[in-house]
């Protein structure tokens, strides 16, 4: 599988998710083949003015231009992100 790096501008803005490539996210809401509550890993995180990302869930779908209104962090990824935003 082809990983690719995130340009060094991409930065998310305050209000989005700043997931790395290999997080682990939930879908949260029903996506077309991947039912809400399913797992994924994120494959590819890109945007300059909107953050979006590129999954791949574990029932097989891809899925690509997702963000905070279809996907949340799970794991060690939502632990990582708790603790910034407690030093912010």
């Amino acid at each position: 599988m082809t990983f690719w790096k995130p340009h060094a501008l991409a930065k998310p803005h305050a209000d989005q998710l700043d997931l790395r490539i290999g997080d682990r996210v939930l879908s949260t809401t029903d996506l077309h083949g991947v039912p809400s509550g399913t797992e994924g890993k994120v494959i590819l995180a890109n945007g300059f003015n909107w953050q979006r990302y590129r999954v791949l869930f574990t029932n097989g779908v891809e899925m690509g231009d997702l963000d905070q209104r279809n996907i949340e962090p799970t794991g060690r990824t939502a632990k990582r992100l708790e603790k910034a935003a407690k030093r912010a």
